[in-house]
């Protein structure tokens, strides 16, 4: 047995030797950096960390060699030479002479790396986009790598992302990527045989005030209040709270409660109190709020005997996501959000009834929108040869299920996810930026004239690289088609983009032609990623003789009862794309009513008038949410949206 002198020796060798690895602080890097992540070519490489107070740090990328030595706080950078697009390398990095006591991060490419950010068009996946299954089965691109940054808010700056990690693009990994970002980098990197890496940060339905600093944000009265607003805030207690009713939220709005999903589509359900219905109908016209619960819907549909023993096919027209369809009691789909639903199921032989068969559709109602969407012929079940119409006469209720908790949206504030999600990564050495946002600044369209070059400024003079190329895409169209000129939000968020292309070294795509009027986020994301490559190629990549974008105003003539309209960017000639007469274009007099004008296409030039409209004051071309438009130039590419006139729009306090 010990005795006590010696359990006292003993004990005071362990507890030096706990100081001593107390003491003993390891080099550790930001999350930013990591294996198979891509490195910025032809720029002094920065890569930095933290150690122990004044240590001396060697880092070696392949056989390049730089030293520093940490500061007081334990912080380092070091900053490589250039180098040219290539790899794989080995990055090193170690305490001058321990050198097995470092990091080493192995499959590093050299090449173009690009931030990608902005709300949910840019944040949409691969899988959800048009011909998922044939892009994601050829998805094979190991000198394509993205880092997805996880989805984070903080009230001040941070350090480090919370989680991610570099990806090597292949059919495993791309389906989650930003389908924008995604074939972006794929145009680039086969024109230009060049490695490209995307820093993914993006977060659906959010503003660009969001995205932007603090610091920048005070600097203009427009968003002074709003910032201040976010100190009576507890972070992190009300975020914590947020997140959890996030969960709860969530919960409630893809997993039906208490067996709902087991006893509400049987077909012995008494349905018998329930309120008739016709559909299709929005869930706003039922009047329930965004946050009420789940509304579940309900139709007794007789089939005839020739459809027993077939599989079927139901089609639910457009439903919002988040939904589920049930025949006979059974789940047929489970529609959320992410899932890219086709809205066409598969109704499977066994389930089909000779007679009375009962089609129930549970609804989430979030963020005021959804529901069963028109046509009422897109409602119908068909066995290949006759359809049987859904439309008509349903049965709903609501209030079955609990109460949504309400969601404070902390994301939306600003400078929040500047500081969590960009932040971080500043300053990895960026080839540029490519953006795709604006749909949640719509309502405040007139004030994004400023808040959006705002946020360009503050992103180029956090990195230092001078003035990055700064890429974005211009609001597709979208909403119901109106038949009368009118105004528009949209078409005054689409203004706010145009304008800023006065900011050196920025470009934008148009879009105004590849959107959805019932699909805020339209599927074709490989026209908008070959358009900002396009871009790209021109501005950044030097191919000068290109055309990257469609027709831009340029001036006005009035002649007579007329108007001249001049572009630029025309290329060899304007047409109709669709071979049509040419559409889009409202003209007005001195009254400011707008009537449809008649358009001719003469050279480069397009002659606007209409009889209603004797001597023309303004002129207006795809000024709508959803405008039918077809001016495209000879390289098929859609005229910008565009208004002669200044006067006063319906966002402009």
């Amino acid at each position: 047995m010990l005795n006590t002198k010696t359990r006292i020796a003993g004990g005071l060798f362990i507890l030096f030797l706990f100081c001593q690895g107390l003491c003993y602080a390891r080099i550790t890097m930001p999350k930013v950096f990591g294996n198979d992540m891509v490195l910025q070519r032809g720029i002094k490489i920065p890569v930095w960390g933290n150690s122990d107070p004044g240590a001396h740090i060697i880092a070696e990328l392949g056989t390049v060699r730089a030293t520093t030595k940490a500061d007081t706080e334990g912080k380092w950078m070091v900053r490589f030479p250039k180098f040219k697009a290539g790899g794989p390398y080995t990055l090193k990095i170690y305490e001058k002479g321990k050198p097995t006591e470092g990091l080493e991060l192995k499959g590093i490419l050299i090449g173009d790396v690009w931030v990608a950010s902005g709300q949910s068009n840019m944040e949409w996946q691969v899988q959800q986009s048009a011909d998922a299954e044939n892009e994601i089965a050829n998805a094979d691109f190991s000198n394509i790598r993205f880092l997805p940054v996880v989805h984070n808010k903080k009230l001040t700056p941070q350090t480090d992302i919370s989680s991610g990690k570099w990806q090597v693009c292949d059919s495993a990994n791309v389906k989650e990527f930003s389908a924008v970002a995604y074939f972006f980098a794929r145009k680039i990197h086969r024109d230009h045989n060049v490695p490209v890496g995307i820093i993914q940060s993006t977060w659906g339905g959010t503003p660009v005030e969001s995205w932007t600093s603090r610091e920048m944000l005070l600097s203009s009265p427009i968003s002074r209040q709003a910032v201040l607003a976010n100190d009576t805030l507890r972070d992190p207690y009300d975020f914590v709270q947020d997140s959890l009713n996030v969960i709860r939220f969530w919960d409630i709005v893809l997993n039906p409660q208490d067996k709902a999903d087991k006893i509400v589509p049987s077909t012995e359900y008494d349905d018998s109190g329930w309120t008739e219905t016709e559909m299709p109908r929005l869930i706003k016209d039922f009047g329930i709020g965004p946050y009420e619960g789940v509304m579940w819907l309900r139709k007794r549909v007789l089939l005839p005997e020739r459809f027993e023993g077939k599989d079927l096919v139901v089609n639910v027209g457009h439903p919002e996501f988040n939904y589920s369809l049930y025949f006979n009691g059974e789940e047929i789909c489970k529609a959320v959000w992410n899932s890219n639903p086709t809205h066409r199921y598969t109704i499977p032989a066994h389930l089909v009834k000779k007679g009375e068969n009962v089609v129930s559709i549970r609804l989430a109602m979030i963020w005021n929108g959804g529901g069963i969407y028109p046509p009422a012929d897109s409602l119908y079940i068909t066995d290949g040869s006759s359809k049987i119409s859904l439309a008509g006469k349903w049965l709903y209720q609501k209030d079955i299920e609990p109460a949504l908790p309400r969601i404070m949206d902390y994301h939306y504030r600003p400078a929040v996810l500047f500081n969590a999600m960009i932040n971080p990564v500043i300053p990895y050495g960026i080839k540029g930026f490519i953006w795709y946002q604006g749909e949640a600044n719509a309502p405040e369209a007139y004030h994004y004239r400023k808040l959006f070059p705002m946020l360009i400024t503050d992103w180029r003079e956090c990195w230092g690289q001078g003035n990055l190329p700064f890429l974005y895409v211009q609001l597709a169209n979208f909403k119901k088609r109106k038949d009368t000129p009118s105004e528009s939000d949209w078409a005054e968020l689409r203004e706010a983009q145009t304008l800023t292309l006065s900011q050196p070294n920025t470009g934008m795509a148009c879009i105004i032609d590849i959107g959805e009027a019932d699909n805020i986020h339209p599927t074709n994301k490989q026209e908008v990623g070959r358009r900002l490559a396009l871009i790209a190629d021109k501005m950044v990549y030097g191919r000068n003789d290109r055309i990257a974008s469609g027709p831009v105003y340029k001036s006005a003539k009035t002649e007579g009862n007329r108007v001249r309209i001049s572009f630029t960017n025309t290329g060899s000639g304007l047409s109709a794309k669709d071979g049509r007469q040419v559409t889009g274009f409202a003209i007005a007099g001195n009254d400011r009513k707008f009537h449809w004008a008649k358009a001719v296409i003469e050279g480069n030039e397009v002659v606007v008038y209409s009889d209603k409209v004797v001597s023309p004051e303004a002129v207006r071309y795809a000024w709508a949410d959803n405008p039918e438009c077809n001016l495209v130039n000879s390289e098929g590419l859609p005229a910008v949206p565009f208004r002669t006139d200044d006067w006063k729009g319906i966002t402009r306090k």
